[in-house]
């Protein structure tokens, strides 16, 4: 962590987020961005940076053995999200044709923002990782 984020207080008092905390942030906070950008418009830019927020929010206010949790939850909370905002906000219902076409035009909106948001949290958590066997 750099040394600016690392001097900050922390929201949250002790020591941060159970690996459970972490997956409820990530996914309501993918989901009630996305379901507010599809009423409006189609998937794309603003729930890309809820997705790296998200990220972010993960490794910020987890606490020390959740780097996994935060670097595998994004993209399964963005399927959920996404089915469930099409089978209701979106009108699709349960067709499997119509809500396949619109995950796959959901997930290409998104897909740049995933890839770099997952990049750079798995070298969090390998980086991290590393950092706790050296100092057990």
């Amino acid at each position: 962590m750099s040394s600016v984020l690392a001097s900050t207080k922390k929201p949250i008092k002790g020591p941060g987020l159970k690996a459970a905390g972490v997956v409820v942030l990530q996914f309501l906070l993918i989901f009630l961005v996305e379901a507010l950008e599809y009423t409006i418009f189609k998937v794309g830019l603003w729930t890309g940076i809820a997705l790296l927020v998200s990220y972010g929010g993960g490794l910020y206010l987890g606490r020390k053995g959740t780097s996994l949790t935060n670097a595998v939850n994004p993209p399964i909370a963005f399927l959920f999200a996404t089915l469930i905002i099409l089978a209701t906000i979106g009108g699709a219902g349960f067709h499997p044709a119509k809500i396949g076409l619109e995950f796959i035009s959901a997930l290409s909106g998104v897909a740049p923002y995933m890839v770099i948001g997952s990049v750079i949290a798995w070298l969090a958590h390998f980086s991290i990782s590393k950092r706790e066997k050296k100092s057990a």
